[in-house]
């Protein structure tokens, strides 16, 4: 009995990586349940008292929670799973919407990424572009790109998907300018 690391995993199958998206996607989140603290102590400032700014507080820190929730939720619960045999992206949107695409590692041509900017710079997040006979797949604000880039090449290359020399069955000819 093979232990199962994800719902949908096949027999045979092996997870070789799991990542998922920088927890930057959250900032929203964070920022709306600051505000929300800050809201709960207003009532302090126009009655000076220490019991309105602790109630205040705790109410504030209580909603800034339910506020922020929906945010981690879409984050802990979208991941992406490498496997030797494909490439599963499972996106949760919400509470109640779970999106999962499948695309076999046989599929993919190429894997790309982007940096872009001070921010993703500086923070260590960008884009992941994979593509595939029927289309891009693309992952925003991944969690270093860069690196998880290169496992997935290695992974590619060590199933047998990607060659690492010229592309099998064409022939590099150069053809030489003859001068009449």
């Amino acid at each position: 009995m093979v232990n199962k690391h994800f719902e949908d995993q096949l027999e045979n199958e092996e997870v070789l990586l799991v990542f998922r998206k920088h927890p930057v996607v959250m900032r929203r989140g964070l920022v709306i349940s600051m505000l929300c603290l800050l809201a709960g102590v207003l009532p302090s400032l126009i009655k000076p008292v220490i019991s309105y700014f602790f109630i205040g507080l705790g109410i504030g820190f209580i909603v800034g929670l339910l506020v922020m929730m929906p945010y981690w939720i879409a984050w802990f619960y979208s991941v992406y799973i490498v496997t030797n045999q494909r490439l599963i992206q499972i996106t949760q949107k919400g509470l109640f919407h779970k999106s999962v695409v499948d695309i076999g590692l046989n599929q993919i041509q190429m894997v790309n990424y982007e940096i872009n900017g001070l921010q993703e710079t500086l923070l260590g997040f960008g884009t992941i572009i994979i593509q595939t006979y029927m289309g891009d797949l693309t992952i925003h604000d991944a969690h270093h790109p860069k690196k998880v880039q290169k496992e997935i090449l290695g992974i590619l290359r060590k199933e047998g998907v990607l060659s690492v020399g010229p592309p099998i069955g064409k022939d590099l000819e150069v053809e030489e300018d003859t001068v009449e």
